[in-house]
């Protein structure tokens, strides 16, 4: 796959989506071309049909990259969530090998999502959002601070983030 690259940042230009896997609802954040910001896309329900809709939206949106978040405990150990998240994200990756524009694989990297799902809270929270109504955008939210995460952490090392589904650690 041919990247575009910033000769300036050294920065990888594109779409990425962000994906916040969850056991009921999956959030689904995108970012803008150049990387800068993570925004809101939709929740998808969990269940069959759910890696499907991913794939539309990578296609919708001509995602060069899907960053899932990987459930990690505290201490950086995985657990069932985390094993239940890599199989899906493999999947998800076989899905996309081959969903990019002009049939280019669109990859898919696991990042640490530790706190993300807290910190999502806590922003819902501060800016007014009810909790009942925080449930229906939660996920969303997760997502973008996973994929904002995700963006900072490569604009700072200048290596893409997390690891690429199918990587060895």
């Amino acid at each position: 796959m041919t990247e575009a690259v910033d000769g300036r940042t050294g920065f990888r230009r594109g779409r990425r989506i962000g994906v916040d896997v969850g056991d009921a609802r999956i959030g689904v954040a995108s970012s803008d071309p150049d990387g800068m910001l993570a925004t809101p896309v939709e929740t998808v329900p969990a269940g069959p049909g759910s890696q499907a809709r991913l794939v539309a939206i990578a296609q919708e949106y001509q995602a060069v990259e899907v960053v899932v978040g990987l459930p990690r405990s505290l201490n950086g150990g995985e657990g069932p969530a985390a094993v239940k998240v890599r199989a899906y994200a493999e999947e998800l990756a076989g899905l996309l090998a081959a969903a990019g524009e002009s049939g280019e694989p669109v990859p898919v990297r696991l990042v640490d999502e530790r706190m993300t799902t807290v910190t999502a809270a806590q922003g819902l929270r501060a800016s007014g959002v009810k909790s009942k109504k925080g449930r229906a955008v939660i996920d969303q939210a997760a997502a973008v601070v996973i994929l904002q995460s995700a963006l900072e952490g490569e604009k700072t090392s200048g290596r893409p983030p997390g690891r690429l589904v199918g990587e060895s650690e």
